[in-house]
Parts: structure tokens; sequence; C-alpha cells
């Protein structure tokens, strides 16, 4: 159970959009997601046991029943989206079986401009919750634990209107282990902090076990940037642990590697899929931007949320469609249509103020 405190969330004043250029392939790897380790470790071919083990690893990691046509798809030339999530099931004394997802971010590559996007959805973004009958409004975040991954794709693509098919999630508690597993991973902390027990100097060279890991990573009250900095932070140990994971070094603990991957990574891009992705796209690596959605927020009865304006979702639907080749599309669903009538009944995107926020029967659009 989450304390008030953890219910509210801290945001930005005015949306920011990063633009990078990258001299190597790291990010990259978190586009594909922790899976893709095991993919850069086959397609460097060091031994064929390595490659016979990391296929196997992968192969458990496949989810079929949210299989999708690949065939063809990753050819280099078509452009496509992954819904990339983490969550924190099973780590920091968290028992609950599949958990929410603290992680929510779509990745959208374009070869034609040899370029990749990162759109950070917020975990406590209002949402409804695609597959659920009768209608139920809720955080995004929760759409894993109602409905799994079909759930969280299709609540993503209906609140911003964009499709989505491929997702790749990962189990941060796992990612403990396979820190440990690599032998610890160095990281400057991008700002100053205590945590858990654990204390942290922003730009001071530290060398972090996993617990300490999870600790720098899942910290956001104390970030002035909220969830936003606490997702740039689980990026950066992700992206450290792949170029860990993949060095020489790390190659004498495969087995425990890869058995952790195999453990706490779940996708429905098959090892084949996977393969051509690190082949194909590796030219999209070297330019990327970064954006998110920025919301307001807002009191739901007794809870707090991130509610997004209408401009704001048409202005990320435009973004997303646009690096897909779509022609833009009007964002019209249950969250515009509430929007509407929030704002009619007194409701301002334009107050800095916390404000309530009304849930109205979604029945009712059809009669408007």
């Amino acid at each position: 159970m989450r304390s008030r405190r953890e219910e509210r969330e801290a945001h930005p004043s005015a949306t920011r959009v990063q633009n990078h250029q990258y001299k190597n392939h790291h990010v990259w790897a978190w586009v594909t997601g922790v899976i893709a380790l095991i993919a850069v470790i086959a397609v460097a071919g060091y031994f064929a046991s390595i490659y016979f083990k990391t296929k196997k690893a992968v192969d458990q990691t496949y989810d079929p029943h949210n299989a999708v046509k690949t065939t063809g798809e990753f050819n280099g030339k078509k452009r496509f989206a992954i819904l990339l999530m983490g969550t924190d099931t099973g780590a920091l004394k968290r028992t609950e079986k599949r958990g929410r997802t603290d992680t929510m971010i779509l990745a959208v590559v374009n070869p034609a401009k040899k370029h990749y996007t990162l759109v950070s959805i917020p975990r406590d973004t209002m949402a409804q919750m695609i597959g659920e009958t009768p209608t139920r409004i809720e955080k995004i975040n929760a759409a894993y634990e109602l409905g799994g991954a079909k759930m969280s794709m299709a609540s993503v693509s209906e609140l911003i209107n964009v499709p989505i098919k491929y997702y790749a999630v990962v189990n941060m508690g796992g990612i403990m282990k396979m820190i440990r597993y690599v032998g610890g991973i160095n990281i400057r902390p991008t700002l100053s902090f205590e945590y858990g027990g654990y204390v942290f100097k922003k730009g001071k060279l530290m060398h972090m076990g996993g617990a300490t890991a999870l600790a720098y990573s899942r910290m956001r009250y104390d970030d002035p940037r909220g969830d936003y900095g606490r997702q740039e932070r689980q990026r950066q140990v992700i992206i450290t642990l792949i170029k860990k994971a993949v060095s020489v070094s790390s190659l004498s603990n495969l087995d425990s590697i890869l058995t952790s991957v195999s453990s706490n990574v779940r996708t429905n891009l098959p090892f084949s899929a996977l393969q051509q992705i690190a082949m194909n796209y590796r030219g999209c690596a070297d330019h990327s931007s970064s954006d998110y959605l920025h919301g307001y927020n807002a009191m739901i009865k007794d809870a707090a949320y991130q509610v997004q304006p209408t401009s704001e979702l048409q202005r990320i639907s435009n973004l997303v469609r646009t690096e897909l080749d779509l022609p833009e599309a009007k964002v019209d669903n249950n969250e515009t249509y509430q929007n509407k009538r929030n704002e009619a009944n007194g409701f301002s995107f334009k107050s800095s103020k916390t404000q309530k926020y009304h849930i109205y029967d979604y029945t009712e659009a059809g009669d408007n």
C-alpha cells in the first residue's frame, strides 16, 4: 500500500525535449530493451557455444501469447515502435506476482532518418484500461498489473492514438541479480541524495552492487524532476549494465547472466527478430531524441494523478505518428472527453494548483 506521499508526483514547469548524438551503441541497447544484450552477444559470435546458449535464453523470454507477425518487419527500412516497461516485482521486499510498471517508454525507430525517439509515459498518467469491462480509469502503470502486456500496449495505443505491436518488460529485481553477476557497475550519480540507507554524490564515480544500483534507480521524491529524473537514472543503470555484460570480462559469468535475463525479461519479439534489429538498425544508434507526456497534478477522488491536456496528447501523437510515417490524426478518446467535461465545469490546465478532477460516464460521449 502506497502512502499519500508516494501518491504525489512532482513535474517540471515546462516540457523539455532532449537531443543527443552518440558515438557508441550503448543507448541503442536500451531501445531494444535489456533483452538486446543477448542478441548483441549472439551477433558478435565469439564462439558457437555462446550462440546456442544465447538462443536458448532468448527463447525462454519469448511471450507466445502476444505473438505478432515479424517476418519482413525488421529489414532495416521499415519503421517500428516498441513499448519498454520496467517493474519492481520481487525487489526491495515487494512480493506481488506481476506488479505495476514503474517505467513506460515508447521507443520509435526511424531508419529513414537514422534516428530513434524515446517517449516516456509518466506512471501516474490517467488512462482508460483498454480491455476492462465496464469502462475503468486508472493510472497507466496499473495496466500491466490488471491485464499484462496486452492491456499495457492497448492502453498506451489508445491514449495517444498510435499503433503498438511490440513490447519488452524488465523486472528490476532481476537486474539487481545481473549486476551482481557482472561484478557491479560504475556510475556517476546525476544528483546527490540519500535513499534506502545509501548515499549518492553528484558526479562522483561510484561502484554499485545490485542493491545499491536498484536504490539509485528507484528514488523519485527527492529528485526535482520527479518521475522524469528517475526514468533517466533507470536508463543510466541499464545502459551501463549492458555495456559491462557484453564485455569480454563478463563472459566467464555468461551462464549466470543469461539465466538472469531469461528469468527477468519478457518480450513478444522472437530471437530472429532481435537478431535482425541488432544487425539492420545499428545505424539508428548515432542520433536520438527524448520526450515525454507533460501532465498536470490532479486529485481523482482521494488519489493523485497526472492528467494530460488534450493538446499534449495530440502533440505526442503527432510526434510518434510522424516518426512512424503515419498521417497525423485527431486524438479522440476517453481522456479527451474527460478533459472537455472537466474544463466545462471549471478545471483549468493553466492553473499551477492541484485541482479536483471528476470522471464522467464515457457512455455519454455518444450523445454529444
